[in-house]
């Protein structure tokens, strides 16, 4: 694995650098190179494990898919981001290096697994497509953050590389669908070796959310929307709706029957799942009447944010067994309220009143995808069909079927909000908030209260204003 280590810092060199050998004129020396590296197979299905790792580090974060959005109030500690606030700037602006780091790695195993000798082409075939598959999820992360991004399909093995600029989001998103429509024709298996490695159902799940993206942010129309449908029927075939909502969460219950593809985590592993980021500590809560049905820990935890009364409010059915299951309020014997907490990723209660925070990071699940083709269903004016998939999610959550107006406008407003019922704090909902907006389903500028404030804020991110002075080929995003 030296190979893989060395590899991020020469990344961080070229790309933001280009290895400028005017200042940079002496080559590293290593006894470690990739043609001493790639050799046999193992070589490959090592460095995917690596990839993994970077994988999960890469989106354990609620920073660019949750904080924009309406998920969050400021909770009971300081630590509101500058992406909650919507206080973005370049100088301030997050940065795009780790992921350019994951795709440089992705495209190792793409060259040499190619090349390299196998036991059997299947092996082969899975390894290529995990790959794809990750390299696609990386890029369309960056698209939805970013907007237009560089495009790099090859890795980084020299400094005698050309400066890349910002390619259009039309073009990065040919590339994701590229990427997954290959991975899924590799992959040996239809259903799953293991849910937390990439699989055929899960990038058939990653296709649906691409095109949905496609059609309603980048203007693909009822063709996507077709082909988004097709796909989410595709990813579905091998999975089932657990019937208890919370099992979906529980450290005991990993990676059931209606997880597609979830990223693993283990005790004592070299970060916690974000979800601790919005659990008490023992000391806010020790008083509280029903502090034995909080999650909260001595070490670990930090509620810098609490769910949003947005959140709380579309909580309108008694019955909805989601309520209890996503968030938690910690009363205080005279009835007042202490804080509010998420109850979803309560991670695993260890001895000395402490916990530690092992759940999974569910990339995607069934009811998302179920609710995926209920909003293409719906974008496509097939109001009754996508009625039909918003009933399935609601009468596992117990609210029974939809009651409402069968406007387009209706059913999809209801839709956006079953999402947010549904996948709170599963980094969805700033992503579900654009494609609406650009759907015009709603403004999300009167969603958010932060960004509506800010006036006419970009809904993609900066970039840091180091990276242009590095790499005059990349333009600042509109509007900063």
């Amino acid at each position: 694995m030296n190979t893989y280590i060395k590899t991020i810092s020469l990344i961080a060199i070229v790309f933001f650098t280009g290895g400028c050998k005017k200042v940079l004129d002496v080559k590293p020396v290593s006894s470690i190179t990739s043609a001493s590296y790639w050799k046999s197979e193992g070589d490959v299905t090592g460095y995917l494990t690596g990839i993994y790792t970077d994988f999960r580090a890469s989106v354990n974060t609620t920073f660019y898919m949750e904080d924009r959005g309406d998920t969050f109030s400021p909770g009971l500690e300081s630590g509101l981001s500058s992406a909650w606030q919507h206080n973005l700037t370049s100088s301030n602006a997050p940065n795009w290096i780790n992921y350019y780091n994951l795709i440089h790695h992705c495209n190792l195993v793409i060259k040499y697994g190619n090349i390299i000798s196998f036991s059997n082409g299947n092996n082969r075939n899975r390894a290529l497509a995990e790959a794809h598959f990750i390299r696609a999820f990386t890029y369309f992360w960056l698209l939805r953050s970013w907007g237009d991004v560089p495009i790099v399909l090859e890795p980084t093995e020299s400094d005698d590389v050309v400066l890349p600029s910002r390619a259009p989001q039309t073009q990065v998103m040919d590339q994701i669908l590229n990427d997954v429509n290959l991975a899924i024709t590799l992959f040996p298996e239809a259903g799953f070796v293991n849910k937390s490695r990439a699989s055929k159902p899960a990038a058939y799940a990653l296709k649906t959310d691409a095109l949905l993206w496609k059609a309603k942010v980048l203007g693909g129309g009822d063709a996507a929307l077709n082909e988004a449908v097709t796909a989410a029927d595709q990813a579905m075939a091998s999975v089932s709706l657990d019937p208890v909502f919370a099992n979906i969460f529980s450290t005991t219950t990993k990676n059931g029957p209606e997880i597609i593809f979830s990223l693993f985590f283990k005790k004592d592993e070299k970060s916690d799942h974000y979800g601790s980021t919005l659990k008490p500590r023992d000391l806010f809560v020790l008083d509280a009447t029903n502090v034995n049905d909080i999650a909260f820990s001595r070490t670990g935890a930090r509620s810098a944010y609490a769910p949003s009364a947005k959140f709380r409010a579309l909580f309108t059915n008694a019955a909805d067994v989601r309520k209890a299951g996503s968030y938690i309020v910690a009363a205080a014997a005279n009835g007042s309220t202490i804080g509010i907490f998420d109850n979803k990723f309560r991670g695993t209660a260890i001895a000395g009143d402490d916990r530690y925070w092992e759940n999974d990071i569910i990339v995607y699940r069934l009811a998302e995808i179920i609710l995926f083709k209920a909003e293409a269903l719906a974008a496509l004016n097939r109001v009754p069909e996508a009625i039909n998939e918003l009933n399935k999610v609601r009468n596992r959550a117990k609210i029974g079927d939809y009651p409402g107006s069968i406007t387009k406008l209706a059913v999809e407003t209801e839709i956006l909000d079953e999402r947010f019922r549904e996948l709170y704090l599963e980094l969805k909902r700033w992503p579900d908030l654009i494609r609406f907006h650009k759907a015009g389903t709603i403004n999300i500028y009167n969603e958010v209260p932060n960004l509506g404030a800010k006036g006419n804020m970009p809904l993609f991110f900066p970039i840091p204003r180091t990276q242009i002075d590095l790499n005059p080929n990349l333009i600042q995003t509109l509007g900063y």
